[in-house]
């Protein structure tokens, strides 16, 4: 990149009318610049500029040279100002790759954002499985629960209570459990990664021997229970799983927030309300944080204030 630094000095000098103009614009002295000047003609064999004492003029080669050193600087501060536009307004593409049962929540969070940012647009990879940021270039990836160790980034966005539920049909057939030790002679419904397979004498299996759940529990007096229930049915999406505890096929354990539509119709109840479980923690992941454009800052700031305002989420 060296060998282009004199064509643009000499770009600027014939901009700025003068070399003296031209060394302040570029923070150099009138002599460095005469000699930057030179050392190009010397390196290219021929004269672009005339000197005098009150003027400089264009050589025939230098009027040629000159537009195409002038479009140099223009592309120069289009690509410092695009560096800027990137770290002082959001703009460009926001790619965020985010769980099915998260994606519901994406268009209230961002829509302000949106909005007042119109140079700023919006990729959305909806999927259950863990996206790899580099290969997808996700600017931002919502986890949730638990993060394995990487050099990735994490900020904590929220924390999801977990309810239990049952839609009134179910309880209606089997029952409305009074305790958690009545949880375990009920149908289950569970995300599959929570599901493990455990044998009858305790030890840990293939995942088609008895799919079990634990479930701790916390009681409003400080108690706690731990309870293994069976697994009827499991699947890796959190959305075909509330329908189906809608659909009155078993109790699941689900998120306040998500489920509170679904409470207040009455297509679910809650189940051991007066119970608690552990809150689930939501994240956003980024690949870095030094260096990271204002659209990933300002998306990562409007998911928290966003969900700051929702029933369903844990005190901080």
């Amino acid at each position: 990149m060296d060998e282009l630094k004199p064509y643009a000095v000499f770009a600027e000098t014939v901009a700025a009318g003068s070399m003296s103009a031209a060394a302040r614009r570029l923070g150099m002295s009138p002599s460095a610049v005469s000699q930057t000047i030179r050392a190009l003609e010397l390196h290219v064999g021929v004269t672009l500029l005339h000197r005098s004492t009150r003027k400089l003029t264009l050589t025939e080669a230098g009027e040629r040279c000159y537009p195409h050193c002038r479009r140099l600087l223009e592309a120069a501060q289009a690509a410092v100002d695009s560096l800027a536009q990137a770290r002082d307004a959001p703009s460009g593409e926001l790619r965020i790759a985010a769980p099915v049962g998260f994606a519901a929540h994406i268009a209230p969070a961002l829509a302000p954002l949106l909005a007042q940012s119109p140079q700023l647009l919006l990729s959305l990879l909806v999927d259950d499985a863990m996206i790899d940021l580099i290969d997808a270039r996700i600017d931002i990836a919502i986890r949730v629960g638990l993060l394995a160790d990487s050099g990735w980034i994490a900020r904590r966005l929220c924390e999801f209570e977990m309810v239990l539920c049952a839609a009134p049909a179910y309880i209606e057939r089997h029952g409305l459990p009074e305790s958690p030790h009545d949880l375990a002679d009920h149908h289950w419904l569970a995300f599959a990664r929570d599901a493990v397979a455990i044998s009858q004498d305790g030890n840990t299996q293939s995942a088609l021997n008895l799919p079990m759940l634990e479930l701790d529990m916390y009681g409003a007096a400080g108690e706690s229970q731990r309870i293994s229930v069976g697994v009827r049915i499991a699947s890796n999406n959190l959305v075909a799983l509330q329908q189906m505890c809608e659909q009155g096929l078993g109790i699941a354990r689900l998120s306040h927030v998500d489920v509170l539509p679904s409470l207040a119709r009455g297509t679910l109840l809650r189940v051991l309300p007066q119970w608690r479980f552990t809150p689930i923690q939501v994240s956003a992941v980024t690949l870095r944080r030094d260096g990271e454009p204002v659209k990933v800052r300002a998306a990562i700031e409007a998911l928290k204030k966003y969900f700051a305002t929702l029933p369903g989420i844990a005190p901080h």
